[in-house]
């Protein structure tokens, strides 16, 4: 059972409508035949799996992509029925439950392929099972390697009487996201190289991740797998500008629920890493490292009443404790991702601080912080 924290005051909240307005401007960009597909894996980064699919396909979503068959089966059990992806790598085995589903599988070697038919037959299953074949032009984490053995698998998928629909062929770029694009020229090379190997390509050849799409657009392919930007996320963090602004959607806050004086000379948490030099004011907040705000972000901020308040003492499982400008009612907001006033936090102010990425914050937020959802 998953516990949601529903009678606590701490939140995040999602703006649907951030979300729409993304991919609206990245379909905008793109060229009018090339799909979008929205990659809502790992519960959507943080942001709610269901949800963030259903508005992506009000804003012109026409696929998803997940990274696991199960996310896959939640999107179909939630009524969705839209092409999906499932860019990780299946066994085989799951195979006849991803065909019944049409659902798509990434397909990283000819062994799979022969293991997979088998079991298909096996099970007499009629509806031709979907497949991406994922190519690796120089992230080294799945998928055909030469031209050789990708023309073999290509081969494999079109023997007469194949269970299989060539649906796709893909590869993933590692550095997309860099002003020095030596080793995406590189990639690309590698792709041209092996996809060369394939007479007749599939209905959809695609690279492109945010970055690839929006700072080399020109190699898009027919489809865009829309992901970090979908979420108002630079996928660069502060290196690159992008081409249209992006709208964060996601929120994180709380409220205070205690409030006291402390005296000069008193510690505050585990370890008394904080001690007071003067009489203050600290709040408590009822967020910790198991809701996914990080252990080590003591001394960075918090926004009280729109001003910024240090973070003292260590980050507990449950609560953590900020030092206040003044006293201030139990009950106050407390902006942690977001606007208050005319101050603002964001996940790539907190992605600094932890010396991470954005997407690492965003996903690390506990489900036991309930999503609230405004559109």
């Amino acid at each position: 059972m998953v516990v949601i924290g529903e009678h606590r005051h701490t939140q995040v909240t999602v703006d649907l409508q951030a979300i729409k307005t993304n991919i609206s401007a990245e379909m905008a960009q793109k060229d009018e035949l090339t799909e979008l597909w929205a990659v809502v894996k790992a519960n959507g980064y943080g942001h709610g799996i269901i949800q963030v699919a259903q508005a992506a396909k009000e804003a012109g979503a026409t696929g998803f992509c997940v990274a696991i068959l199960d996310e896959a089966l939640a999107l179909r059990a939630a009524g969705l029925t839209e092409p999906i992806l499932v860019l990780g790598i299946t066994e085989p085995e799951f195979a006849p439950l991803a065909a019944e589903k049409n659902i798509s599988l990434a397909v990283g070697t000819q062994e799979w392929l022969k293991t997979a038919a088998a079991i298909l037959t096996a099970n007499e299953v009629v509806t031709p099972l979907h497949v991406h074949l994922a190519l690796d032009t120089g992230m080294g984490r799945i998928g055909f390697q030469t031209p050789a053995e990708l023309a073999q698998a290509v081969a494999v998928l079109r023997q007469p009487k194949s269970p299989f629909d060539f649906e796709g062929i893909f590869t993933h770029f590692a550095t997309a996201d860099q002003a020095d694009d030596t080793y995406f020229t590189h990639q690309l090379n590698q792709w041209k190289k092996l996809i060369a190997a394939v007479d007749e390509l599939p209905k959809y050849v695609h690279v492109s991740n945010s970055a690839t799409s929006l700072w080399h657009q020109a190699c898009n392919g027919n489809m865009v797998r829309f992901g970090v930007a979908l979420y108002g996320l630079n996928p660069s963090g502060r290196e690159l500008s992008t081409p249209y602004p992006l709208h964060p959607a996601l929120s994180l806050t709380a409220q205070l629920t205690f409030v006291k004086r402390l005296a000069r000379g008193k510690s505050v948490s585990y370890g008394a890493t904080y001690t007071a030099d003067q009489d203050e004011w600290i709040g408590t907040v009822p967020i910790g490292y198991a809701d996914g705000y990080e252990r080590r972000l003591q001394g960075f901020h918090v926004l009280v009443d729109g001003e910024f308040c240090e973070i003292v003492g260590r980050v507990c499982m449950d609560q953590l404790m900020v030092r206040l400008p003044h006293e201030v009612p139990v009950g106050a907001k407390v902006t942690l991702v977001g606007t208050d006033g005319d101050n603002t936090i964001t996940l790539q102010d907190i992605a600094d601080y932890c010396g991470t990425i954005h997407y690492e914050i965003a996903c690390g937020l506990a489900t036991r912080v309930p999503r609230v959802y405004v559109d």
